[in-house]
């Protein structure tokens, strides 16, 4: 089972921190996984959930650790060119295939051994607790 940050939070939301490349650096040195908004505009990458925020090189998403979840079609098509970044696209989809394989799947959905549960509340969700063969679980709640 792998446990993935949810935009680099730990202890909850934290718009303040969220998407921050420092913050997602942290994560990781912690062992953790990580999943970022990543933008990409006028041929630069940036992270930010609502909006481009931090700019960042390339290099910074080729991280066996990273989910990186394209938000806008320009980031999902210079991402899926690159075989060292693992990135998706999802919306409101019940289920969403990433670059590597993986089945992102919405709270309250069933799994299976590919799946990584989106669980972003502190509660229990069906999904975490009706099938336990899931690959991971992101959250905003990790310690």
């Amino acid at each position: 089972m792998i446990y993935i940050s949810h935009r680099g939070n730990l202890k909850g939301p934290n718009p303040n921190l969220e998407n921050n490349p420092a913050q997602v650096k942290s994560c990781l040195t912690k062992g953790l996984h990580c999943e970022i908004d990543v933008w990409f505009i006028n041929g630069h990458f940036f992270l930010g959930h609502d909006a481009p925020v931090h700019a960042i090189k390339e290099k910074f998403l080729e991280n066996k650790k990273l989910w990186c979840h394209a938000k806008n079609l320009s980031a999902l098509e210079k991402m899926s060119s690159n075989s060292e970044i693992h990135c998706f696209w999802h919306e409101t989809d019940q289920f969403t295939l990433t670059s590597k394989g993986y089945i992102w799947t919405f709270p309250d959905r069933p799994v299976c051994a590919k799946s990584i549960i989106v669980k972003l509340n502190r509660g229990s969700d069906s999904n975490s607790t009706s099938e336990p063969r899931c690959h991971g679980i992101c959250s905003d709640y990790l310690i």
